[in-house]
């Protein structure tokens, strides 16, 4: 850790209070809030799809409590869709808000109940990246990348939930957390060259989740991918954030990348597989075993190359030369290559992402 004035830096750790990882137990969730905080009302923030898929379950076991619950339906993550779901949830006078659903649910449940000052539990129906535990957030708005909002009070998740949601999904959070292999290395860099603070155990911790899927990734191929040990793998990446004070252990270039293209190219592929794509190529300018990378992109089902989400090579070599300016003052593999389209062009090519 470095010293700043004499004494060491300190940093916060937010992390979350209960796990509960089951099968089949939407039924349990109206148990699982009151034992967090016995909370009299809740507001449910979630998308059109999952409403109609789990709401008899979730109402049936909020009911069983006396829990009251108004919903609310998020239709995208825009700055001001947000701000009209904040001001509906105000109204409600709630203990407690959850997102349940995908990415956007989710992180808008986290947002509001920031700025509201609420705890917020997290209900993720996908594993498609580590947000569900992570006190990060990823809307539209004038900062490109995510910003910190609270880390969630509780996450409850239901493996056959996320086991009916789209293979894809899942395989996107392979790639999430394949990303830390990159991320971990771009952070000691950044300690190395800055000073700034490094966290050995959430280092290790980022590190472990990516490596479970490495070492099991042959084994997937042929056998399916295990949506619980995805699940808890995600689950761990989120907590190594809230333990390290910042997204660090699990985003680095590769994130960055990923930022980039939101911007050039929106709406193209999945979070986790623009940043599996961009840890291929990262993983080469790092000096890291970068075919190790692709080869467990594709036994896990994941893209390796931008064809496969639809992405042009020039999307690509621009998104490679302005991610670093996105988040200048994060020290990444990329300030020490002066990133031009030239050298973005042999990168993609000679991973063969283009």
């Amino acid at each position: 850790m470095t010293k700043k004035e004499g004494h060491m830096q300190s940093h916060t750790m937010e992390l979350p209070r209960l796990i509960v990882v089951g099968e089949n137990n939407l039924n349990e969730f109206g148990e699982f809030l009151f034992s967090l905080n016995k909370p009299k009302k809740i507001s449910l923030i979630s998308g059109i799809n999952v409403k109609k898929i789990l709401k008899n379950k979730i109402e049936k076991s909020l009911k069983l409590k006396k829990i009251k619950f108004v919903w609310h339906t998020s239709t995208d993550n825009q700055i001001n869709t947000l701000n009209q779901i904040q001001k509906d949830v105000k109204k409600d006078c709630s203990d407690i808000v959850a997102g349940i659903g995908g990415g956007r649910s989710v992180d808008t449940a986290k947002l509001i109940s920031f700025n509201l000052d609420l705890p917020f539990v997290s209900v993720p129906t996908a594993a498609s990246h580590d947000g569900m535990a992570s006190p990060f957030v990823s809307v539209k708005s004038d900062k490109p990348h995510s910003i910190v909002a609270s880390a969630p009070l509780g996450v409850f998740v239901d493996i056959d939930v996320i086991k009916k949601a789209p293979t894809r999904l899942l395989a996107s959070g392979c790639g999430d957390l394949i990303a830390n292999i990159i991320a971990v290395k771009d952070w000691q860099l950044g300690h190395e060259k800055t000073g700034e603070y490094y966290g050995m155990y959430s280092a290790d911790l980022a590190m472990m989740s990516a490596k479970i899927v490495m070492e099991n990734s042959s084994m997937y191929s042929k056998k399916g991918l295990d949506a619980r040990v995805i699940v808890e793998a995600l689950i761990s990446a989120g907590v190594a954030s809230c333990i390290a004070g910042s997204s660090r252990p699990c985003s680095g270039a590769e994130h960055l990348f990923s930022h980039a293209l939101d911007k050039i190219a929106p709406g193209k592929g999945l979070h986790g597989e623009k940043c599996g794509i961009g840890s291929i190529m990262i993983a080469k300018l790092q000096g890291q075993d970068w075919k190790k990378i692709v080869k467990t992109l594709k036994e896990v089902g994941a893209p390796t190359t931008a064809k496969q989400i639809g992405l042009k090579e020039n999307e690509v070599i621009n998104a490679l030369v302005m991610a670093q300016e996105l988040r200048p003052e994060r020290y990444t593999i990329l300030k020490e290559i002066e990133m031009t389209e030239r050298k973005a062009m042999n990168l993609a090519k000679s991973t063969n992402v283009i």
